[in-house]
């Protein structure tokens, strides 16, 4: 590994970001055992809500009729994977020391995978 990332490393950083956002996503929505809205009115809902907060109301997140964070929302779904992306990615370019230990983590991953392959090909049988 070099002494800095390479672009290919922010674009398989920046996919693996978007991951996290859609499993983020999935999580908000799924495990909330709370409403995140409680109320019909945003600025309330930001002083006494405890899962609403300025995101939610500057990127229009959206919510079901009973407050709970909608699941089905392409709006919702695009918010948080483009949030994380970006997010990940402005973290990666502005420390010089995440963007290596993503790229080390990356390249890890990589030479990780092409030696399980490695392994599962010399032991394959065939019954």
């Amino acid at each position: 590994m070099g002494e800095e990332a390479a672009t290919w490393h922010y674009i398989v950083a920046f996919v693996f970001f978007l991951l996290l956002g859609a499993a983020g996503h999935v999580a908000r929505a799924v495990f909330n055992v709370l409403p995140d809205r409680i109320t019909d009115r945003p600025i309330l809902d930001l002083a006494i809500s405890d899962g609403y907060d300025w995101t939610d109301h500057l990127f229009r997140t959206e919510y079901d009729e009973a407050g709970y964070y909608r699941l089905d929302s392409y709006r919702n779904f695009r918010n948080a994977c483009l949030l994380s992306g970006f997010g990940g990615i402005a973290v990666m370019l502005l420390s010089d020391g995440a963007s290596i230990a993503i790229a080390a983590a990356i390249d890890f991953s990589l030479v990780w995978l092409w030696e399980l392959f490695l392994y599962r090909w010399e032991t394959v049988s065939f019954y």
